[in-house]
């Protein structure tokens, strides 16, 4: 190993004796202080160079010790490009030395794969030709070694090996070798060969696409294979050319569907797992529709028998005895994320994509690339996740791919899962049972027109169920209901009420309150779905409502509560201002508020409560104000402690970023006070200290989109309700709300956007013709229009920049009339499509007075216009004297023209024009 560098005595006896203390004793302190220290050593430059000298050389330590300097070399890998040259080169050729020692050959693999991902390839590429050497070896163990590590290397970066290195393409020689490797006798080098193929497919790879027939040959060869992790390994490979070269398979698709069909049924979970992933795969591409289609009764029923509980699943459910007094674990909870406000208008068409609700489960759901890292997890599965379990196995996968088949298929889905899925339902065996609700419920949403008719059927059968002695039945019972929540919830007439939603409703309730945990979590859930749906039609059910939820807060252990802040939350939203009522409130605030008093300022306990808070307030108005004080108070002391942690996180990075989360829930129930309360804030904000406003603007500059968003919502919502206590600080926070208009933002600050713009507006109106607005509008325009015109801005971005555009041109025209041309008809394109309401209303009123300011304007958007206009469902009687006073002005203005122009608009423009307006 040629290298200038060598450790100093001093320096590797300090870390040796740091190492070796780390596994002599647990002590929290004790090991505190030695993750201290490790964290300082990095800062050294050649630590690096001490690490790979103990691992390679220091052969008289114990292997464990040795694994030790390994693993925290591979996990600080990034320090290579920071290390002096000749550390760096004394590092890369210990590590190679010690792949050659078998004691530490697994860790030295590891590392080598960390500093090639960090080097990349093509700078350490003698790396790749002594791992692709080392598989000729005659050793068993170092072959598989070699191999294990080149497997990791095309699973992380395989792009990275798709290039010229050295005049050569390593995945020329790479391809070859690992086909023929495919039939080595050793199983672990067959399953490494055939993986790291597989990894090479999402890629495109020419390499192995020249190679194509042979590689699909090799598949077809290692499907029987007697070791599970082979097959394992050919079903994922199938599912991936499935997904990338599909027209490679479908020659063959007889074959593969069978086997799949077969595997499906596989006693290795894993195996079932892949093959069940290739029918999820095989549903979410709308190209191979009619490959699918005669295949669909066999693929059904094997999905069905899948969705059965199998011996493992039941291993890790829950058993049948109650639970619901049993403290939950800390790692049963899962960490939630928060979505701060958002103002977003509401279209009269969804244009989003159709077909599989967005969300990609099969093998096109990890393609995001290379260097996902080990860290990378895809959790974005849908609900299936959260409602049917704890893991992604065969079960959850089939229901998934049930569900997708529904969307794809429709009723054909249905028809021919009707006889099996009535013998399960009706079966005797819970386990059956169980499995013919689950799938009930995963094709609710794509065979609902088909389900509908037996809805009348289904329902009370689903409610009988939630008597059923096993909570697995009870629970699954109550996740199908709520995806039927839609049609219980449309109530047509009495006997639907009392048949249909009464029924469901009390039901629900009813398992709210089991006594077993999974039950309750269900329960819970399903019944916010119900409140959704049902909106005012759960208002004379209110009191028996809230009596049940609060009655879970004493029963409920952490997980579960969180959920219950969701469903209270969910029917506050639901029943709006009903639950002011002072019966309810005397019911639900005074639980809130022992709550609220007992929970620290912790965010892992809180944040669920101020979401919850957020819609009671909002609800509960007026009613609300004898609670306000303390809870305010509190808000603005978390949102000052919160400002003080970041400013102290700036000033030292190394420390931990404090929870954004905590400081936008925070903000977001002062937003719901202010909604709720209005000009009751005003004594509220008079006694705050810290004043809420000196807050405000620290949040308004805060560094994270999130933050900025909820408090620029916070500004909108106090100039809609309480405009007089906002007014004296607005020079001050309009230049910040100014800065946040610029057309082509980041994805994560496009809402932060789209609420400074609505904010804007909303201060605009409350202005009115008042000339201390007129100071802003140059440069608020000089923002806006750029946002609207910009063919990357966000669609959202365009709309709210619209309103707020046609907002400023009401109250100050003149300024605004000039520049009309300019935007007319992305303005028109922008809102055509947004719903009748009030923001619309004042927007069109504003865009109206600057036609009338300025007619020649529209004169190049003349159609945009009037198809705006024809797409208004029912304008206010102002709005509408307005389109009706400048659709006649501009006839009288064009003469004879106006026939040929208004004539080549689409007929139901004119149509609708005429009706309405007589022109």
């Amino acid at each position: 190993m040629m290298s200038g560098w060598s450790p100093q005595p001093a320096g590797l006896q300090e870390v040796l004796e740091t190492l070796h203390n780390s596994t002599r004793t647990n002590e929290p302190e004790v090991q505190k202080a030695i993750t201290i220290k490790l964290e300082q050593f990095t800062k050294v430059p050649d630590y690096v160079g001490y690490l790979a000298h103990i691992i390679a050389n220091m052969t008289q330590e114990s292997k464990h010790m040795r694994e030790i300097s390994g693993y925290l070399l591979k996990n600080n890998a990034c320090l290579l490009t920071r290390a002096p040259p000749e550390v760096a080169t004394f590092a890369k050729g210990a590590v190679l030395q010690a792949f050659r020692d078998p004691e530490v050959r697994k860790v030295a693999g590891e590392i080598i794969i960390s500093f090639l991902r960090v080097l990349d390839p093509k700078n350490w590429t003698e790396a790749l030709r002594i791992l692709f050497h080392v598989l000729d070896s005659p050793h068993l163990d170092e072959q598989e070694s070699a191999f294990d590590a080149l497997e990791k290397a095309c699973q992380d970066f395989p792009r990275k090996l798709d290039v010229d290195m050295d005049g050569a393409r390593p995945l020329d020689f790479m391809v070859p070798k690992f086909l023929a490797f495919s039939e080595h006798p050793s199983a672990k080098i067959r399953s490494h060969a055939i993986a790291s193929l597989s990894q090479l497919i999402h890629i495109q790879s020419q390499s192995l696409f020249a190679h194509m027939d042979n590689f699909i040959a090799c598949l077809f060869k290692q499907a029987s294979d007697d070791n599970a992790t082979v097959r394992r390994n050919v079903c994922q490979a199938l599912v991936l050319l499935l997904a990338f070269r599909a027209d490679k398979l479908v020659p063959e698709m007889p074959n593969v569907a069978e086997y799949m069909l077969y595997s499906t049924q596989d006693k290795n979970e894993d195996v079932a797992l892949e093959a069940c992933d290739f029918w999820l795969t095989f549903a979410e591409e709308p190209d191979l529709e009619n490959y699918l289609r005669p295949l669909l009764p066999k693929v059904a029923f094997a999905l069905l028998e899948c969705m059965v509980y199998s011996e493992n699943d039941l291993d890790w459910a829950i058993a049948d005895e109650d639970d619901g007094h049993i403290p939950d674990k800390e790692s049963d909870i899962k960490p939630k994320h928060y979505d701060a406000k958002e103002h977003g208008l509401e279209r009269t068409t969804d244009l989003s994509n159709s077909g599989t609700n967005g969300t990609r489960h099969g093998a096109l759901a990890g393609d995001n690339g290379d260097d996902l890292g080990d860290d990378f997890d895809d959790d974005d599965v849908d609900d299936f996740d959260d409602e049917i379990g704890t893991e992604w196995n065969v079960r959850k996968c089939a229901a998934a791919a049930f569900d997708v088949l529904a969307t794809r298929f429709n009723g054909e889905l249905m028809d021919v899962s009707l006889p099996a899925l009535k013998e399960k339902l009706w079966s005797q065996d819970w386990l059956q049972r169980e499995c013919g609700i689950l799938a009930l419920g995963a094709m609710a949403e794509g065979c609902i027109e088909a389900i509908v008719p037996n809805l009348p059927v289904l329902v009370p059968y689903l409610i009988n169920m939630l008597n059923d002695p096993k909570p697995l039945v009870r629970s699954i019972t109550c996740w199908t209901l709520g995806r039927y929540a839609s049609w219980i919830a449309q109530v047509t007439s009495e006997e639907h009420r009392a048949t249909y939603f009464v029924p469901t409703m009390e039901g629900l309730l009813r398992m709210v309150l089991d006594n077993h945990k999974r039950v309750q979590e269900a329960g819970c859930s399903a019944f916010s779905t119900l409140e959704e749906e049902a909106q005012a039609e759960l208002e004379p059910f209110l009191d028996p409502v809230l009596r049940n939820l609060v009655f879970a807060f004493d029963k409920y252990q952490a997980k579960n509560l969180l959920i219950l802040y969701d469903a209270v939350g969910t029917l506050a939203d639901a029943v709006g201002r009903a639950l002011s009522n002072p019966a309810y409130v005397e019911i639900l605030m005074p639980p809130l508020i022992k709550r609220w008093g007992k929970l620290k300022d912790d965010p892992e306990d809180l944040v669920p409560l101020l979401e919850c808070l957020a819609s009671v307030t909002v609800a509960m108005g007026p009613a609300f104000y004898p609670y306000a004080s303390p809870i305010y108070e509190r808000c603005c002391s978390i949102v000052q402690q919160q400002l003080l942690q970041y400013q102290a996180y700036q000033q030292n990075p190394e420390m931990e970023e404090p929870d954004k989360d905590f400081l936008v829930v925070t903000i977001d129930l002062l937003s719901g006070m202010v909604q709720g309360l209005g000009m009751q804030m005003k004594t509220l904000l008079e006694n705050s200290n810290p004043p809420l406003f000196s807050l405000i603007s620290i949040c308004l500059k805060h560094p994270q989109p999130s933050v900025r968003q909820s408090s620029y919502a916070l500004v909108g919502d106090m100039a809609v309700k309480c405009f007089e206590l906002l007014r004296p600080f607005m020079p001050q926070i309009m230049p910040e709300l100014v800065a946040q208009l610029y057309p082509e933002p980041k994805p994560e600050e496009v809402s932060a956007c789209n609420n400074a713009a609505w904010s804007v507006g909303e201060v605009a109106l409350r202005y009115g013709v008042d000339p201390e607005f007129a100071q802003w509008v140059p440069g608020l325009v000089h923002h806006l229009i750029p946002c609207l015109l910009h063919a990357k801005a966000p669609r959202s971005l365009h709309e709210n920049a619209a309103v707020t555009l046609g907002r400023i041109g009401l109250i100050q025209p003149t300024m605004l009339a000039p520049q009309l041309e300019v935007f007319a008809e992305q303005w028109c394109q922008a809102l055509f499509e947004i719903r009748d309401n009030e923001e619309k209303d004042s927007a069109f009123r504003g865009f109206c007075t600057l036609v009338q300011v300025n007619p020649q304007g529209i004169a190049k958007s003349f159609f945009w216009f009037c198809n705006a206009i024809a797409q208004w469902g029912n304008p206010t009687p102002e709005l509408n004297d307005m389109f009706k006073s400048i659709l006649t002005g501009l006839k009288e203005m064009s003469g004879p023209q106006w026939n040929s122009q208004f004539g080549s608009f689409p007929p139901q423009v004119q149509d609708r024009l005429r009706e309405r307006y007589n022109l």
